[in-house]
């Protein structure tokens, strides 16, 4: 997958430049402080992904995408977005971008990106001409919109090992971090695909791909215990022996 880097910081097109060097799977085809330039590019073909900046002076980062959803570019070019604001997330996500990195932006955070565009990589980058596009359907998604004390958080549904039920908020626990998230279990439980996850108690939902064993009623989750209630034991049973 051709990569560009569009950004005005030189320090962020030498860590970046270093990150996409490391990726088999990635190829460097440049790095440029101008969004004209990069829109060019990508109207010539030339590039799959870029790895965007949203402030700049030229362009900001929204209003490229703007462009480039509008069809300047001609081009299905997959985009993520490199930015030291947090604010910006929720309009990114918007415009249907891969990835949203917040700076200073770590290889394991990259990589964990860039793995998003493996299932990409069989499909052809370009759209047919004669052929719309079809938006993807809102199940298809693979994260939560999560509402913490300030922001509104994403979170991968991959990485998301169980939640704990705590009144009126909730606990989702990754394998990197504990989200505090200001909603109910109810409100948890409706957002989460059903084949992915289940509630098997009043105060958790487990992700059933990371259940490691169970064992007297209890599930095991890496170094966490979760009880099996009652009320959910014989639908979870009927779950994982089916």
């Amino acid at each position: 997958m051709r990569c560009l880097i569009v950004d005005d910081e030189p320090l962020a097109h030498t860590i970046l430049s270093d990150y996409v060097r490391k990726v088999p799977f990635l190829t460097l085809v440049g790095a440029t402080t101008s969004p004209i330039d990069a829109l060019t590019q990508v109207q010539r073909g030339e590039v799959d992904l870029i790895f965007l900046d949203i402030q700049m002076p030229e362009l900001t980062g929204i209003q490229f995408l703007n462009l480039l959803r509008r069809g300047v570019s001609g081009q299905a070019c997959r985009v993520i977005l490199t930015t030291a604001y947090s604010e910006y997330a929720l309009d990114g996500y918007e415009h249907d971008v891969i990835d949203y990195l917040l700076k200073p932006i770590s290889f394991e955070r990259f990589y964990r990106a860039v793995q998003k565009l493996l299932p990409a990589l069989s499909q052809p980058a370009t759209a047919p001409e004669n052929i719309p596009q079809q938006p993807t359907p809102e199940p298809g998604k693979d994260f939560v919109f999560v509402k913490t004390e300030y922001r509104l958080q994403r979170v991968g549904l991959g990485d998301i090992l169980y939640v704990e039920g705590l009144k009126d908020y909730v606990s989702l626990y990754t394998p990197d971090e504990r989200i505090l998230a200001l909603q109910t279990m109810k409100t948890m439980e409706e957002k989460l695909p059903a084949s992915q996850f289940m509630r098997v108690h009043k105060s958790y939902i487990v992700a059933l791909n990371r259940i490691e064993s169970v064992e007297r009623n209890r599930i095991y989750i890496g170094k966490a215990v979760i009880p099996i209630g009652d009320t959910y034991r014989d639908a979870f049973y009927r779950q994982i022996e089916g």
